[in-house]
């Protein structure tokens, strides 16, 4: 079985980071390329940054955030916000993206991500995922959250999947920022829907909680986090040596 990975997400709003809870009460939190910077060396394996109010205000990713956070770390780096065609795809790489995410785009431009997939590999599209259980089903949202839409999220997993994505991260919005432990149920019926690798993200609140995802869903590729990284409550060394404890792998 391959490593487990680790990975700080920066939610990006006017070139801050922020965090909030479900999606709401955003708090600021720091500098972007300063946080990139620290959680490069304390050993991330992967960074997310997404420009979290891109698609709700109609517009292109604030590049120049961007391009001055990618200078600052040596590891992969996953960009997201505002993706709608293939030529975003072409800007946020010759930024410094190693893999570009997609959410609300793939819904609107249902060819993207086969485009994207020809174009760079399906290693360099990652399908990104707001779920949320509504009416007894795992439903897909948008504009962070704020739009339900009529797809099915395990569906449209497996469309991803058969269309080119070579990554999903699937994030409740249920479990946002609450730090009440990772949707095990949401992932565990992802995971059975699809064979390529799956982010957790959304509800990480403890070095137990990643622990817990782990054992209970062993799929699951690498575990996503924003508040618990942020705010000190756990640093990615001691994260990774205590994974190391449980006999999880994970690169030191």
């Amino acid at each position: 079985m391959s490593k487990k990975r680790i990975i700080p997400c920066l939610d990006i709003r006017d070139g801050r980071v922020v965090k909030g809870v479900r999606f709401e009460g955003l708090r600021d939190v720091n500098d972007p390329a300063l946080l990139a910077k620290r959680y490069c060396e304390e050993g991330a394996d992967e960074l997310v940054f997404y420009d979290i109010t891109a698609s709700v205000e109609g517009r292109k990713l604030f590049t120049d955030v961007l391009e001055r956070t990618a200078r600052q770390i040596t590891v992969p780096l996953t960009v997201g916000g505002g993706i709608s065609e293939i030529d975003d795809f072409e800007r946020v790489v010759s930024l410094g993206a190693d893999k570009v995410s997609v959410n609300t785009g793939a819904i609107k431009n249902p060819g993207l991500l086969d485009a994207a997939s020809a174009k760079y590999g399906p290693r360099r599209v990652v399908l990104s995922m707001d779920v949320k259980l509504d009416g007894g089903r795992y439903m897909v949202y948008t504009k962070a959250g704020m739009e339900r839409t009529s797809l099915d999220a395990l569906e449209w997993a497996a469309y991803g999947e058969e269309h080119g994505a070579g990554e999903l991260v699937v994030n409740s919005i249920y479990a946002d920022g609450v730090k009440g432990g990772f949707d095990l149920e949401l992932l565990e019926a992802i995971c059975a829907r699809v064979g390529i690798p799956v982010i957790a993200s959304g509800g990480a609140g403890s070095v137990g909680h990643f622990i817990e995802l782990f054992e209970r869903v062993p799929a699951v590729s690498a575990g996503l986090a924003a508040s618990v990284f942020h705010f000190g409550e756990v640093s990615i060394r001691d994260l990774k040596a205590k994974l190391g404890d449980a006999k999880i792998e994970v690169d030191s």
